[in-house]
């Protein structure tokens, strides 16, 4: 997969519901561009954990339990395709939603607006400026951990590796108050930074 992400950390200081427990957050919007098997956008919020898939003598993957890693907890994407797909192979409980995105350019800057809506109801809006096009292209790797959901049963865990051109940027962030990532305003955002032109497998 191809593309670029804006991504920001929250830290949860209490519990919001049982989906939601006090923690580290991780929110992105990501844009899937050519030449992507399928080119779509997605909004993710991510909540870091710990691995607990152990493996066995005859996995070809080795142990990863106790290893970082990630669970995602809500995700829409505006791509039926990619919500079949996500939901029946790696148990991603991804939703259908709308979205808006502009990006303009000046210079070596790049400023964004991003929008997710579902049935006109907003969900999240947020803008970002960078100049993560002008970085060097850095490895990266990560472990997504997902229960099962009644599409794939199964826990399943997904491995990413791709490079990206990434560093920091800023961001602001509206979650709206009626929303289902309503619980995320009193947060406390830890950071943020933008993947240019991102090259992604998952395994």
């Amino acid at each position: 997969m191809h593309g670029s992400l804006w991504l920001s950390a929250f830290r949860l200081r209490e519990d919001a519901d049982d989906r939601h427990p006090a923690g580290t957050y991780g929110v992105a919007l990501v844009s899937y561009e050519d030449p992507s098997p399928l080119t779509y956008h997605e909004l993710l919020v991510a909540r870091t954990t710990k691995a607990k898939l152990a493996g066995s003598a005859s996995d070809r993957r080795p142990n990863r339990a106790g290893k970082g890693a990630v669970t995602i907890t809500d995700i829409w994407v505006d791509s039926a395709a990619s919500q079949a797909g996500g939901r029946e192979l790696w148990a991603i409980p991804k939703q259908l939603c709308d979205f808006d995105m502009e990006s303009s350019f000046r210079g070596p800057v790049t400023s964004t607006d991003w929008t997710a809506t579902v049935e006109r109801r907003p969900i999240v809006s947020a803008q970002f400026t960078d100049v993560s096009r002008a970085a060097i292209r850095v490895p990266f790797t990560g472990l997504v951990e997902q229960p099962g959901i009644p599409e794939h049963p199964e826990v399943a865990d997904v491995v990413m590796k791709g490079n990206a051109k990434a560093l920091p940027c800023r961001s602001r962030w509206s979650f709206a108050s009626d929303g289902p990532l309503a619980f995320l305003q009193g947060a406390r955002r830890l950071g943020s930074f933008r993947m240019a032109g991102f090259r992604l497998a998952f395994d």
